[in-house]
């Protein structure tokens, strides 16, 4: 599905499962507006509910990621339905079931930021900075930087990076934990599919089993995580027919018989 040049938000879906969607506002920085907002939203439930999409890779077009709401409808943005979570970017991001890559290429500012953190996996370019100016323009905010970032870097550095719009760098981010990898620009969507292959390699189920697990356990404490772990295991089990067990039986043995003879 290819969307027309003027569209602000292209989608495209490949024949292998990998579908993209790139925020295309470049002379803008790709700085979103409220129908942005929602056309993005409306997106990311389109490609969760659709079965040939097993991963997403976003992007932005130009010089950018995304630097964050436009303030010329900021109004809009922040005063408008912003509780319907069917039209909420970063709330339709975390209840995908489908595992989302960013690509993260030039500035990633403020709701740009936000929705950078919504994705499972951040690849960025070189020249990629992540920037919370909230606190320089007075805005509150409440796609979960606030509270995702600390968990991600430590507190100290969350602090200043949010207290002081301080910039993080590629390789900051990279140092930190925040981004997975860090690759030149040309380089920035090839490493992304990579990733993406990588993961439509394996049981589709249970990568979105996975992913759900882990995003929904980060939620919570250790312990508490823990036991939501066990207890979707065993639904999962419990689930299972003698037949898929035998599947899963022939798949390891047909993988042990290709291995080599080890040496000792």
């Amino acid at each position: 599905m290819n969307n027309s040049p003027e569209t602000l938000i292209l989608i495209k879906i490949e024949e292998d499962g990998i579908a993209y969607i790139t925020i295309n506002r470049p002379k803008s920085l790709n700085s979103l507006t409220r129908p942005m907002m929602v056309d993005l939203a409306k997106a990311f439930k389109s490609l969760s509910d659709n079965e040939l999409v097993k991963v997403i890779i976003l992007s932005g077009s130009g010089r950018a990621f995304c630097s964050g709401v436009d303030l010329t409808s900021a109004e809009e943005v922040f005063k408008g339905d912003v509780k319907d979570v069917e039209t909420d970017t970063v709330a339709q991001m975390e209840v995908c079931r489908k595992p989302i890559i960013g690509a993260v290429s030039g500035f990633a500012i403020t709701a740009g930021f936000e929705i950078a953190l919504a994705c499972d996996v951040l690849v960025a370019s070189k020249e990629a900075k992540f920037i919370d100016t909230h606190a320089r323009f007075g805005i509150f905010p409440s796609w979960g930087l606030s509270q995702k970032l600390s968990r991600i870097i430590g507190p100290n550095r969350a602090r200043e990076v949010s207290l002081a719009a301080t910039p993080i760098t590629a390789e900051q981010a990279e140092r930190w934990g925040l981004v997975n990898h860090v690759v030149e620009k040309s380089d920035l969507l090839n490493k992304a599919r990579n990733v993406a292959e990588a993961i439509i390699k394996n049981n589709q189920d249970l990568v979105m089993r996975y992913k759900a697990v882990i995003n929904d356990g980060f939620k919570h404490d250790l312990a508490n995580a823990l036991v939501l772990e066990k207890k979707r295991a065993h639904e999962y089990y419990d689930g299972m027919s003698k037949d898929q067990f035998k599947k899963m039986q022939d798949f390891i043995a047909g993988r042990s018989s290709k291995k080599p003879a080890s040496k000792l």
